[in-house]
């Protein structure tokens, strides 16, 4: 067994990059080499926050597209989703020494409601300060693909929420904003997802366990 430390890697990327595969495989790797992680998603990770998920992803009270949400209550759903879940799972984790593994948090709030659908920033860093509780991930991996795997990917996806079936320019921006907040980062790490998936699994194990073992 290892010596218990509390840390906290997200994983993050466009649709189609292969994060939840990739932070699946992450889970499954350090379980086998003794370590006690655990596997989280956002939005949800808890009941309450998957409820509120539920509202953001699917579409169904948007089929005739006459009304939609604003882009503001978007963004307070996700915001309320995150404080649950910060509350509730990853904040009592890390406490008790736990790695946590989430697939998405704060990074990709930044390159879709802000670069994307142009929310003020100032405007979620006010809420950031109140429901964060001071917690940062100590390691951030960002996959980044091209268009083309992206949508291959996309298209093997059985079941599709509103955010699998946004623009090739908009997951471009997205994924330039990604790359623009990890520029001169230290606990950021980037990855071409597009080549093979074994590869990038042994990368991310080879990245992770030399911050844990250190």
């Amino acid at each position: 067994m290892h010596k218990r430390k509390p840390y906290f890697i997200v994983f993050e990327g466009v649709e189609g990059c292969g994060k939840s595969y990739q932070s699946k495989k992450l889970y499954k790797n350090l379980k086998k080499k003794g370590f006690n992680p655990i596997l989280t998603r956002e939005p949800g990770g808890t009941k309450s926050a998957e409820y509120i998920r539920r509202l953001i992803l699917q579409d169904y009270f948007f089929k005739t597209k006459k009304e939609k949400f604003d882009k503001y209550t978007d963004t307070l759903l996700y915001l309320a989703a995150r404080n649950e879940h910060i509350k509730n799972k990853i904040e009592p984790a890390l406490k008790n020494k736990k790695i946590v593994i989430c697939d998405r948090f704060i990074d990709s709030t930044y390159a879709y409601q802000v670069y994307g659908k142009k929310v003020l920033k100032k405007f979620i860093d006010t809420i950031h300060k109140k429901i964060l509780r001071g917690i940062k991930p100590n390691l951030t991996i960002i996959l980044k693909v091209s268009s083309s795997s992206s949508r291959k990917r996309l298209k093997k996806r059985k079941t599709k929420n509103r955010y699998d079936k946004f623009s090739k320019k908009f997951y471009t921006k997205a994924q330039n904003a990604f790359l623009n907040i990890s520029r001169n980062k230290k606990n950021y790490f980037i990855l071409n997802s597009s080549q093979n998936d074994n590869k990038i699994e042994k990368k991310i194990l080879e990245i992770v366990l030399k911050k844990l073992i250190k």
